[in-house]
């Protein structure tokens, strides 16, 4: 085994993916548009479940920059765009519970049922 199939071999596999093979995956809407790429992701303390990734867009250097936090439940890996899949829109994702770098929201259950009547998901899917 080479350096790196024993590299991918501790970061990848047919179903588990590393968290920092994640971050920097690009996102894109149901039409194949790109809309953000994947920043970073929240997991529940308690059970370990993924809650749901916060999406990057726009900003060049870090100004403009926007986090949008979107329910896991939405993500679909899709080989043939090389990224995650969503039925989002730049729209949606622009009108939905957003931050920025300076002004990180209070990441608690208040913050997840906003997240949650967003998207529309039952109450609780989202458990911070």
């Amino acid at each position: 085994m080479t350096d790196t199939e024993d590299t991918a071999a501790r970061t990848e596999t047919d179903s588990l993916i590393a968290s920092n093979k994640v971050e920097g995956t690009r996102v894109h809407d149901a039409g194949g548009v790109r809309i953000g790429t994947v920043y970073n992701f929240m997991v529940n303390k308690r059970s370990g479940q993924v809650a749901y990734v916060v999406v990057s867009t726009g900003g060049f250097l870090g100004l403009g920059q926007a986090y949008h936090p979107l329910p896991w439940s939405l993500f679909k890996y899709d080989e043939g765009v090389g990224g995650y899949v969503v039925h989002v829109t730049k729209d949606m994702l622009a009108g939905g519970p957003s931050y920025r770098p300076d002004t990180a929201p209070r990441f608690d259950d208040g913050y997840g049922r906003r997240v949650d009547d967003y998207y529309k998901l039952p109450p609780g899917t989202i458990s911070l």
